[in-house]
């Protein structure tokens, strides 16, 4: 069974992981939140969105 899942929810995840394990600062999870907030108001997002599309569609496509 497939459960979809958001990317968002997915790195916030990860986020969280890394605050509590990998002692990542608060502050530096803050700064990766701008720069993403940054990146998807700058020309590059497009491309980015493209990227993480078809990665996403590569790991689709995995059969296990």
């Amino acid at each position: 069974m497939v459960l979809p899942i958001s990317a968002a929810v997915l790195m916030m995840i990860v986020v969280g992981i890394l605050i509590k394990r990998s002692g990542l600062k608060g502050w530096h999870a803050f700064a990766c939140t701008l720069l993403g907030f940054y990146l998807a108001s700058s020309s590059i997002a497009p491309s980015i969105k493209t990227v993480t599309t078809s990665v996403a569609g590569m790991l689709t496509g995995i059969k296990l």
